[in-house]
């Protein structure tokens, strides 16, 4: 591994929405920063059935340096027919998605029927038995459904990420009692919301450990001087490692290097 500017070495950000319309102006400068901040790799999310596809595309146009998830996220839960399922399938069968999702549940905002919610996760979750590639999973005022509905497929499925975790010390320690890894976010920045975020980050086992921008969401609200626009970039990914190595107590270059060897690991990603 090797150390870079602003103390932060080479790193893998898992979960990069690089197909939203907001960087259709300059999406080639984000990713020429995002090198220059040290991301050496990124994960694409596909979170529905407009975006799955562009994702591999993406993907695709950049071999062993960008590769992607293909899913249906709770907000577009209805969309995820019959139809949709072989589309979501068929991209799974292209060695540039390396997991199934973003796929769970979101009762914070209900932009779709929670039945229709979990019926969407439930299809999901058996096509990540059928296929075996890891689960790229999103949950957010759900937990006990959630849980339940995972239960339902014990001993199926392969590895999971809780991408973007932002819960209590009773989900985290639920996912991780299911040796279940865990995303960090910029959400860990927002002294409004993520305060308990710190307390809880030591907690995670290096080897469950995982690290995401979200972007363009959750722009890191302590990167000074913060940007006129508002719109987070995988280069801020530096600046999450070092606020989470400090919370950990670790030299930045070992919560980095943990980080991305659990990554590799995890989506088998080469590199290393």
């Amino acid at each position: 591994m090797t150390c870079r500017t602003h103390a932060t070495c080479d790193l893998i950000d898992i979960g990069a929405n690089l197909t939203h319309d907001s960087f259709d102006h300059d999406r080639d400068a984000v990713m020429q920063r995002a090198r220059e901040a040290g991301v050496v790799q990124m994960v694409i999310t596909g979170a529905s059935r407009e975006h799955s596809p562009k994702a591999l595309a993406l993907a695709q146009a950049h071999p062993g340096e960008l590769f992607a998830t293909a899913g249906v996220h709770p907000h577009h839960a209805v969309e995820y027919t019959a139809e949709c399922d072989a589309e979501m399938r068929a991209l799974l069968a292209h060695d540039e998605i390396v997991a199934v999702g973003e796929c769970g549940l979101d009762y914070f905002r209900d932009f779709s029927p929670r039945p229709a919610q979990r019926r969407a996760f439930e299809m999901q979750l058996q096509t990540a038995v059928d296929t075996g590639k890891p689960l790229f999973l999103h949950q957010r005022d759900a937990h006990a459904d959630f849980m339940a509905i995972m239960k339902q497929f014990d001993g199926q499925l392969g590895p999971a990420v809780v991408h973007c975790f932002t819960g209590t010390r009773e989900e985290l320690f639920d996912y991780l009692d299911q040796d279940w890894h865990v995303g960090i976010t910029g959400w860990l920045c927002d002294e409004r919301r993520g305060q308990h975020l710190r307390e809880l980050v030591p907690s995670i086992p290096a080897h469950r450990l995982m690290i995401e921008t979200d972007a363009p969401y959750l722009l890191p609200r302590t990167v000074k001087p913060a940007p006129s626009h508002r719109r987070n970039e995988p280069m801020y990914l530096a600046h999450i490692v070092e606020e989470l190595a400090r919370d950990r107590g670790e030299d930045v270059a070992v919560t980095a290097a943990n980080a991305t060897a659990t990554t590799r690991a995890f989506f088998g990603l080469p590199g290393g």
